[in-house]
């Protein structure tokens, strides 16, 4: 949570610098074929950057705050002027859920240091940065690029993590209207540990189907599709019962997000009596539930404005 600061002529003493970035959705996993696609969500993250300590500090077992400090300075940007610099996140994103909870931190903390030092840096350069805090933080298969521009900006890419972030994308679209669409999240426990590269291998050909749905300008079957290989890859049959539970109800489209354990549920939004019987469900057994909304490329957020 963000601390409670004092104010000294309209600026919080302590405060260098703060950043935002939304959660995402997958709709292609980068480990399945070799081109991921995540879908932006309207959950924030904001991250302050100070130069004292804040009430609470951050959880961050992986320390990818510090991995992200490390990028910041390996790409040659100055460090801010102070004795030692002390972090604060407060984010509606669940960790360890699939939900780019790691990417929306590196992508919000690399905006503070950009207010904290007056830089002014392209998206893309904040995704190399942030990809390579995730490498070195042990947090990631394929580097998260896809990922990481999820939680830059509206709108879906299809991404390239090998290429450098600025000539990535490959192919992108606006994504399913707020206005069209609820975004469900059924919340489990947390993963334990993130699946093998060769775990993928024999589930290329749905991943594949999900690519071939994002040509075709229709990520809602691209997640579904995802959503199914990854049953494949995490291997539990619990996972494709409870994303087939989310259809069976009147779901359009459901998926296990990022590697687990989430699940992403798309509900026509005209229908109301279909997402409260899908969320009663779910609560009947026991999930803890978000309901929240795709992100439209042409949407400015918040933090694009940072």
């Amino acid at each position: 949570m963000l601390p409670r600061c004092r104010v000294l002529g309209g600026k919080e003493l302590g405060l260098l610098g703060v950043g935002e970035a939304h959660g995402a959705c997958s709709l292609l996993h980068a480990a399945g074929i070799g081109y991921g696609a995540s879908l932006p969500l309207t959950l924030n993250t904001k991250v302050a950057l100070r130069d004292n300590p804040p009430k609470n500090e951050p959880d961050d077992p992986d320390n990818l705050l510090e991995s992200v400090l490390k990028s910041w300075e390996d790409a040659g940007h100055k460090s801010p002027d102070a004795e030692k610099l002390y972090w604060a996140v407060k984010s509606e994103i669940p960790p360890r859920q699939g939900l780019k909870s790691s990417s929306s931190v590196a992508i919000a903390a690399l905006r503070a240091l950009c207010a904290a030092t007056d830089t002014n840096l392209e998206n893309s350069e904040l995704v190399d940065m942030a990809t390579n805090a995730h490498f070195n933080a042990g947090i990631t298969i394929t580097g998260s690029k896809d990922d990481n521009w999820a939680v830059c900006e509206g709108g879906w890419k299809i991404v390239d993590p090998n290429l450098p972030a600025s000539e990535s994308v490959l192919f992108k679209g606006e994504g399913p209207s707020p206005e069209e669409w609820d975004v469900l999240i059924v919340l489990r426990e947390e993963r334990d540990s993130l699946p093998s590269a060769e775990d993928f291998t024999y589930h290329q050909q749905a991943f594949s189907k999900a690519l071939e749905a994002l040509q075709n300008q229709n990520p809602i079957m691209a997640m579904t599709w995802n959503g199914r290989a990854m049953c494949g890859v995490l291997n539990d049959n619990t996972n494709r019962r409870l994303t087939n539970d989310a259809m069976v109800n009147g779901g359009r489209g459901s998926g296990i997000s990022g590697s687990g354990n989430s699940i992403v549920v798309f509900s026509p939004a005209a229908s109301k009596p279909t997402l409260e019987r899908i969320a009663k469900w779910y609560e009947s057994k026991g999930f803890d539930l978000i309901i929240t909304k795709p992100l439209l490329a042409e949407e400015k957020s918040e933090d694009e404005d940072s």
